[in-house]
């Protein structure tokens, strides 16, 4: 017969019998480790009854020590407390546990820990209660209390808004729509945040509109932070709030604050009560925005707070590209100023695929976007928008495999797409036989 294979005691006592020869001095990382090694033995060689919780015992430990640092005044209180309420999480998951190796090992860790640190074994101890542990003002800590208190464990659905350019409008839904809306326009209006552009006419004589003003209102939220407003205007992109502050909520990590990554061009805030990112950015004489946000905010909301263009798109009236009839709306206004004297560069329909192809090899919606942009205002730096509006998309949107549109797919709620292709074709066909 052939030689039997070790035990998962005989391979956990050996290091024990060396450890307690030496008095077992390693750090009490060393000694975490070592415990979440061997509850990552196979599967087939310790095999752990389903209701044995000695890993979230040892996880809840984790969680409890991983700030702690041996150098600060108190480490040791908070340590012994950490060690009494994980010894009491594997008194009580002992019976289901009464075989497994895994949890005597964790006792025996415990025990030496607890001798190492002069632990006594009656006294107060940490708490589990994620509401306790957490930070209030973090939204990620939220998620991770529902789980830990057996609720919804899947993680918090992101979404994800962006306008640029003529303006393009990339909806919540990923649905991508190019609109007029000239004027003040709500983006987003729930009960955590406002978001309002507003747009002006790029061309006289041409529907095609910009932002040159972006409003943002961060609602004030119990104790994290009182309602800040940031407001952008083309020339001026502030890294701080209206009231000269650049963040919000107390503390050393802020719950709001502002990020300056460029200066005059690109700013960042970051809410993290409400797990909120947005950039804005300045391209040329215009503004651009993206934001992230989670789905169970973004859709809190009267039904009075209906009209936000990130949440229900661009009314269909405001609206240039639903596919019927895009190539006439816009030629009826452009006729009058591409027929007397058109004020801006002579962009081909050649020179304006080519320009656009070199920031944007991959022709989806953006490269697209780009094309329709520069035939219609004539302004280089449309190209640069929506470049950065790309780039925000893979820095922000939550799911890899939507990041692409591309107009002849139907992906992301485009609406006669195939239309819309052949429309924008055709219109810069007339533009070239107008220029």
């Amino acid at each position: 017969m052939g030689r039997a294979a070790p035990s998962c005691a005989a391979a956990g006592a050996e290091p024990r019998r060396r450890r307690l020869r030496r008095g077992w001095r390693s750090p009490p990382l060393a000694a975490v480790l070592l415990l979440l090694g061997l509850g990552g033995l196979p599967a087939g060689y310790c095999q752990q009854p389903a209701q044995c919780r000695i890993q979230k015992c040892t996880t809840d430990f984790v969680s409890l020590t991983s700030h702690l640092n041996s150098a600060i005044d108190g480490f040791d209180s908070e340590f012994c407390k950490a060690l009494r309420a994980y010894a009491g999480c594997t008194q009580r998951t002992s019976k289901a546990c009464r075989g497994n190796l895994v949890y005597h090992s964790a006792v025996l860790g415990i025990n030496d820990l607890m001798s190492q640190r002069n632990c006594s074994k009656d006294g107060p101890t940490s708490s589990t209660n994620p509401e306790v542990t957490h930070d209030p003002c973090n939204y990620h800590s939220h998620s991770e209390t529902r789980e830990h208190q057996g609720g919804d464990q899947s993680p918090p659905t992101y979404l994800f808004c962006g306008l640029f350019g003529d303006p393009h409008l990339r909806t919540f839904n990923d649905h991508f729509q190019t609109c007029k809306v000239e004027g003040a326009w709500p983006l987003i209006d729930n009960n955590y945040l406002s978001v309002q552009v507003t747009n002006v006419p790029v061309v006289p004589g041409s529907s095609a509109t910009a932002t040159n003003k972006i409003t943002i209102i961060f609602k004030s939220h119990y104790e994290c932070t009182d309602q800040k407003v940031y407001q952008a205007v083309t020339d001026d992109l502030p890294a701080a709030f209206v009231d000269g502050s650049t963040s919000g909520g107390d503390g050393d990590v802020k719950s709001l604050h502002i990020v300056e990554k460029v200066s005059g061009h690109h700013v960042e805030m970051h809410a993290r009560y409400i797990g909120t990112t947005v950039y804005v950015r300045q391209l040329g004489r215009y503004l651009t925005l993206a934001l992230r946000m989670p789905k169970s905010l973004a859709m809190a909301y009267e039904e009075s707070q209906d009209l936000q263009l990130c949440v229900n798109g661009c009314p269909s009236s405001e609206r240039i590209d639903d596919g019927q009839g895009q190539v006439s709306a816009l030629m009826g206004q452009m006729l009058p100023r591409a027929a007397s004297a058109p004020a801006w560069p002579g962009y081909t329909l050649e020179t304006a695929t080519t320009q656009c192809h070199e920031k944007m090899p991959v022709k989806d919606i953006y490269f697209h976007s780009c094309v329709f942009d520069l035939l219609t205002t004539g302004d280089a730096n449309f190209t640069a928008a929506a470049h950065s509006a790309w780039e925000d998309v893979e820095a922000l949107h939550p799911r890899k495999e939507r990041w692409h549109i591309f107009p002849s797919s139907g992906v992301g709620g485009l609406r006669g797409s195939s239309s819309w292709s052949v429309g924008l074709r055709l219109m810069c066909l007339i533009l070239v036989a107008l220029l």
